[in-house]
């Protein structure tokens, strides 16, 4: 496995990690819908909640958020459209992003609820 795939594997460990030690419940990993997927699928309260996670090795690149732009956005959406009509329930979509970056002193994580919202 390269070594980005598992730089990704272990940054959605430890999101899963911090969303459980506050107060979500996953329910899905790497749910996939055809050719989308979604890193993480937890419930908060009266949210699904529609989670991407980004790592960074090190902050040499920039921040890890700014590389979910608009195009994987729009498959997020799509993948969490179908996503609602399989989960039962009256929940209120949220998409969040979970930010990860090493560094020397330890993993710096980075939660950012309502990152994006759907649009027409």
């Amino acid at each position: 496995m390269a070594e980005h795939n598992h730089t990704g594997k272990w940054g959605e460990q430890l999101a899963c990690q911090w969303l459980e030690s506050n107060g979500f419940t996953i329910l899905h990993r790497n749910w996939r819908q055809g050719r989308d997927e979604i890193d993480i699928v937890a419930r908060e309260g009266g949210f699904l909640v529609v989670v991407e996670v980004k790592t960074r090795s090190s902050a040499r690149w920039g921040d890890p958020e700014l590389a979910v732009g608009p195009a994987k956005q729009r498959n997020l959406m799509r993948a969490a459209g179908e996503l609602l009509h399989q989960t039962p329930g009256n929940l209120e979509l949220r998409f969040d992003l979970i930010s990860i970056t090493r560094t020397a002193k330890g993993p710096e994580v980075f939660h950012i609820p309502d990152a994006f919202y759907p649009t027409l």
